[in-house]
Parts: C-alpha cells; structure tokens; sequence
C-alpha cells in the first residue's frame, strides 16, 4: 500500500505533519475543517510544504512521521528545501 507523509504550513506560520493513504482527501479534510485534527481546525493550512510517498506497511509511514515531527523548525525548513 502507498502511504503519504506530509508537512503543511498554517496560517500560524507553524508546520504540522501527518500521515494519510489519500492526500488530496486529507488536505481537503484540513482545509475544510472536518479532519479529526485540532491543531488545523485552529490553524488551517495554507499549502502542502512537502510530501513523500511511502510503500510498504504502516509502520513505515509512522516512522517517518515521527523522525519528521523530531525535527526542529529550522530543521524542517530545510527538509522542505530540499524536497
């Protein structure tokens, strides 16, 4: 199965990351407030700043869920550079 491990950016300014099978159906989700998400129902996003596509199992994606979400700001802001 193909899994999508995203970074938005919010209109706070900050990035939340996130994990999905269906990405245009998730941002849509987050853009309209229905996700299950707190966090972008407060702060809704203002785009994609980056994705990667992870095959394979669901452990996968959490694990690079979880790496990403590690990362400092400045971090992240370079990850998504470099994307």
């Amino acid at each position: 199965m193909t899994y999508f491990v995203y970074i938005l950016e919010c209109t706070n300014g900050a990035y939340y990351t996130g994990y999905t099978t269906d990405m245009e159906r998730r941002y849509q989700e987050h853009l309209a407030g229905t996700a299950k998400c707190k966090y972008t129902r407060s702060f809704p996003p203002v785009r994609i700043a980056a994705y990667w596509e992870v095959e394979g199992d669901l452990s996968e994606a959490l694990k690079l869920e979880r790496e990403i979400k590690a990362l400092s700001r400045e971090e992240k802001q370079r990850l998504i550079e470099n994307v």
